[in-house]
């Protein structure tokens, strides 16, 4: 039997994975941190005199907690102001280098995984991101482990067909996103239209409460322009002189994060083509999703 003071201890000892699951799941760290803390509830009050295994038992309600969060926000995107993107997080350097952890958290597969149905993307995550066997999802759904199969198997053929075409090193990649970022932060419209796509995207998330592109920009030009008129101007009441550029790691990735005085007001991060060329461009502005890298929170993987 596990006792409380040891229940207690034995939670905070997966937290960190529990919010892992809870982020990929649903890409906001308020909703995860929600979760995480009615999987807590849940735990404190459960009966534990014949849990045998504590992680297990963990994911298994924090993810079903999730997906029943994810139903229910999935009618609140629908309504969302522009372009809904997931909620940036600053994580380590080392991150980078480890290219299957940081494609895991990447901003360009949390959007992909948002076109998943809610038992697609809880099969997929807890498979592809943290190795369960098929019959443990099973068991943690409630579903058959073949149509657990299934839904795996869905799932990851709808990502591969949109996941990123970019496959190099950290150190590649690191060195093409520096390519962008001395443009932007240079402000050279010529240099940084050289380093787009033909075909590059820009996403833009402000939800209402900042300016912003209510739908993808696309194409060099479009996107160069855009980029060359926002950068250098006062934008979310903070005044282009009093604003900073940062570069640091966000989801697993370079990134640039453009701060004021006492808060972050965007982040942006890259993908990249077979050429590398910057193909795709995130950029969260909704001050709403940047409390996590005014505060400096760093997630844990």
């Amino acid at each position: 039997m596990i006792g409380t003071v040891r229940a207690d201890e034995t939670f905070e000892e997966h937290r960190g994975l529990l919010f892992a699951v809870a982020y990929r799941m649903l890409g906001t760290a308020a909703d995860s941190e929600d979760a995480v803390q009615d999987a807590w509830l849940r735990w404190s009050a459960a009966d534990r005199s014949d849990v045998r295994d504590p992680r297990g038992y963990l994911v298994r309600i924090t993810t079903n907690i999730a997906l029943d969060r994810l139903r229910s926000a999935r009618a609140q995107r629908e309504t969302y102001v522009g372009p809904w993107l997931p909620e940036p997080m600053l994580t380590a350097r080392d991150v980078a280098d480890d290219a299957e952890l940081a494609e895991s958290v990447s901003m360009a597969l949390l959007v992909v995984l948002e076109t998943l149905s809610p038992l697609e993307r809880a099969v997929f995550v807890l498979k592809e991101a943290f190795g369960y066997p098929y019959a443990e999802i099973a068991a943690a759904l409630d579903r058959s482990e073949a149509s657990v199969r299934q839904l795996g198997t869905r799932a990851r053929r709808h990502v591969e067909a949109r996941r990123p075409r970019f496959t190099a090193g950290g150190a590649e990649r690191r060195a093409a996103t520096d390519r962008f970022l001395d443009a932007v932060m240079g402000g050279d419209v010529n240099r940084l239209m050289e380093v787009l796509a033909p075909d590059v995207t820009l996403w833009t998330d402000g939800g209402g409460k900042v300016r912003a592109a209510l739908r993808p920009i696309v194409g060099v030009e479009k996107v160069a322009r855009f980029i060359g008129a926002v950068a250098g101007e006062s934008y979310a009441g903070v005044d282009a002189a009093d604003m900073r550029m940062r570069r640091t790691d966000v989801n697993g990735r370079p990134a640039l994060v453009i701060e004021g005085p006492d808060r972050a007001i965007s982040a942006v991060t890259v993908e990249f083509d077979e050429e590398g060329r910057v193909d795709a461009i995130h950029m969260v502005a909704n001050p709403d999703k940047l409390v996590a890298l005014s505060e400096g929170r760093e997630l844990v993987l």
